[in-house]
């Protein structure tokens, strides 16, 4: 979200000045921009280095006069990250809908409500599914092997090796859409975009756009070309309308 305005200095909020809020302000500041750190409790600001140059306002974010004291009239984002999900949607939709600041972004830690208010068009951070993910990753390493997923935890980027028979295939046909989507080649050291006219070659890494309930339907997806054992006849491979999930 910042880093797309890094070209130009702008100027930030940052609600909360708690280990998150206190990184990401300095984080911003080092870029380059102006930043106006808001916190309840003076002590917060102790996270600050001595060097500090921007501007700290004791107060919360939903007060208009502490948001006043910190630029939002001239802000070109905001970041609500206290620890209280109430207050950072509210502080969130004040930025939005009465200052009209154009990136606002809120910490929320309850997942169901993360789902609620991305709906509204209010950009959140789940902190808890983001963990989970995290965390299960590391205690499960002999699963799917999922690079990134999206904040809500609907999406997911995995990285998956080209199986040896789909050598010399239409690399494209592998996506279905609805399920899952090819969007990127790794070959020869290089990160490819061109998928669709990409033909599979030995040592292929690829990367997939897939919901975590569709990675299994990846799967089978990928094992669809594999030869059958000498004296066993051959399935048709699946074709993409028929792999559950898809539309």
């Amino acid at each position: 979200m910042l880093r797309a305005c890094c070209m130009v200095a702008v100027h930030v909020i940052v609600v909360g000045c708690g280990r998150v809020g206190s990184g990401l302000a300095l984080e911003v500041a080092n870029l380059g921009h102006t930043v106006a750190i808001v916190d309840r409790n003076p002590k917060a600001f102790r996270r600050l280095p001595s060097e500090w140059t921007g501007t700290a306002v004791v107060g919360s974010g939903f007060d208009r006069d502490d948001l006043e004291q910190a630029g939002a009239g001239r802000a070109d984002a905001l970041a609500a990250v206290t620890s209280g999900d109430n207050s950072n949607i509210l502080t969130a939709r004040i930025a939005r809908e009465t200052y009209e600041i154009p990136h606002v972004v809120a910490r929320i830690y309850d997942p169901r409500r993360a789902q609620i208010y991305l709906r509204l068009g209010i950009p959140t951070v789940a902190t808890v599914s983001w963990t989970i993910d995290q965390v299960r990753r590391r205690l499960l390493p002999g699963g799917p092997d999922v690079e990134w997923t999206d904040t809500t935890g609907t999406l997911a980027l995995v990285e998956r090796d080209l199986p040896e028979w789909w050598a010399g295939r239409r690399l494209a046909s592998l996506s279905v859409p609805g399920a899952f989507s090819l969007v990127s080649v790794t070959r020869a050291g290089v990160a490819r975009l061109d998928v669709a006219d990409l033909v599979g070659q030995d040592g292929d890494v690829l990367h997939f756009a897939v919901p975590p309930s569709s990675i299994e339907a990846l799967a089978e997806r990928l094992e669809s070309g594999r030869p059958a054992p000498e004296g066993v006849q051959t399935p048709p491979a699946a074709s993409p309308s028929s792999i559950g999930g898809a539309r």
